[in-house]
Parts: structure tokens; C-alpha cells; sequence
């Protein structure tokens, strides 16, 4: 997706403070918004410090590095299975996420991973997280 066709997105359009990490996802970098009042990272992408109340944020890119911090194998019939998880990142906050490219037998908690990026449905590219 482009920034034109970013900026478009009905959902985007609704939350325009999130285009940034929206345009970044998109080329595959991971945006985090850091409070410059309380000094803290925080998940999920929003307007204001869930921590402080700030309005004063700052979009900084992440490591993409994260741990499973805990996990469900979702099945649902007719349909293929997939994995709803926690991932630590390793700034610090938790984030909801799917894990992709892992054999369900092999996750352990506290393995790491790595972000990634699926394209949604609506056009939009998500982070995951996979093995590293």
C-alpha cells in the first residue's frame, strides 16, 4: 500500500495519528510510540500515553525482536488453524499478535522471535511474529 492509498484506508482515515505506523509497516519497519513526558514505550498504537495521559509522543522504530510470553492454538472448523499470542517486546510493552512459520509443536514460551508483516484484507500490513 501506498502513502496515497494509506491515507484513504477508511481505517486509517478514522485514526489519522496512526498513519505513520501504518507507512511504516507497510515498508516492513516496526513503529512504536514513546511517551516524551513519562519516558515510556507503549502497545497498542493510540493518540495519547496510556501510562500519563500525554498527548506528547513520538514514533521511534522497534527491534522486532520480541518473546512468546504466552499462546492459543486457535481452531475453528472448516478453517485452518492459527496461533493468538502475547509477545514481550523487547522495549518492554506486551502486545496481542498472531505467530506465523512455526510448527504449533515447537512454540515454547519464552522463545524468541522476530517481526513480520501479513498483508490484511483490507490492504494494510500487520506485524506478526515468527521464530527467529
Amino acid at each position: 500500500m501506498t502513502s496515497t492509498e494509506i491515507s484513504q484506508d477508511p481505517y486509517v482515515a478514522a485514526f489519522p495519528e496512526l498513519a505513520p505506523f501504518w507507512q511504516a509497516a507497510a515498508r516492513g519497519t516496526l513503529l512504536l510510540p514513546y511517551c516524551q513526558e513519562c519516558g515510556q514505550t507503549h502497545w497498542h498504537p493510540r493518540a495519547f500515553c496510556p501510562h500519563c495521559g500525554s498527548g506528547q509522543l513520538h514514533w521511534q522504530p522497534a527491534s522486532g525482536a520480541a518473546t512468546l510470553h504466552t499462546f492459543s492454538i486457535i481452531h475453528k472448523a472448516r478453517e485452518p488453524s492459527y496461533v493468538l499470542a502475547y509477545v514481550r517486546l523487547d522495549e518492554g510493552p506486551l502486545a496481542l499478535t498472531n505467530i506465523v512459520g512455526a510448527n504449533t509443536g515447537d512454540l515454547r514460551i519464552g522463545m524468541p522471535l522476530r517481526v513480520a508483516f501479513r498483508q490484511t484484507s483490507e490492504g494494510r500490513h500487520a506485524p506478526v511474529f515468527e521464530p527467529m
